[in-house]
């Protein structure tokens, strides 16, 4: 963990979280996957950055519609991360009820 937090604190850069190119939002969501993937079961973020992170997260989500994207690869594997480490249940935790029902809408829009 003590050699992981210089990318954990710099991956959390409100300048990064709040980007606005989709590749590097999708780029950074693969990132805190990988992170969570490794620290698991242990949260290595508080509860506040762990809410952004999430946001950014299922915003990642609404681009499964482009299945010709270059990115579509990376949004599947964060798809998979969340659903593998129950991340939803985590979002519950922290009273992210917003995000899963975007999550979900999203996923309705995506399949119609």
């Amino acid at each position: 963990m003590e050699a992981l937090q210089p990318s954990l604190k710099a991956f959390t850069r409100e300048e990064f979280l709040k980007h606005e190119d989709e590749d590097v939002k999708v780029l950074l969501a693969t990132c805190f996957c990988e992170i969570t993937r490794i620290t698991a079961p242990d949260a290595p973020y508080d509860d506040d950055v762990l809410r952004d992170i999430f946001y950014l997260i299922v915003g990642t989500f609404r681009g499964l519609s482009d299945v010709n994207s270059q990115t579509f690869g990376r949004r599947v594997a964060i798809l998979e991360t969340v659903a593998r480490y129950r991340a939803c249940v985590v979002m519950l935790d922290l009273e992210c009820d917003y995000l899963i029902t975007d999550m979900f809408r999203t996923f309705l829009e995506v399949v119609r």
